[in-house]
């Protein structure tokens, strides 16, 4: 019971991120903000972003900060969302989405994560 304790706070924030991003992919084309001239780039930039989050969430949950795993683990959920939203009415899956938007926004996530704490994680902010 006790290892429970510990395991549930370090993936609660993995858990909230991966509903809502779940979420979002559930709602259908007409249920979306249109940004207009900028709806491209703040749609993929949100992908970016969100699977960025996602793949540090994982990387802090995960007990040796393994940074690779944290990486696979955000863009398997990727393309398992992907799969996920080719059922939402109106919306399409994209392969681009994922290989390009959500890996490129963990791979940054991670990268800048290692660059500037590295194996130092007195340095973070709890």
């Amino acid at each position: 019971m006790n290892k429970l304790l510990d395991i549930v706070p370090r993936w609660f924030p993995a858990l909230v991120l991966m509903v809502v991003i779940f979420s979002f992919s559930s709602r259908t084309s007409h249920e979306l903000p249109n940004f207009g001239g900028w709806d491209y780039f703040v749609k993929k930039s949100a992908h970016g972003i969100g699977y960025g989050l996602l793949a540090l969430s994982y990387l802090r949950a995960l007990p040796n900060r393994n940074y690779k795993l944290a990486w696979f683990l955000a863009v398997l959920y990727s393309l398992t969302d992907e799969f996920h939203q080719s059922f939402v009415p109106g919306r399409h899956s994209s392969l681009v989405d994922v290989f390009l938007f959500d890996n490129l926004g963990a791979v940054i996530v991670l990268f800048l994560h290692n660059r500037f704490y590295g194996g130092n994680y007195e340095k973070e902010i709890h």
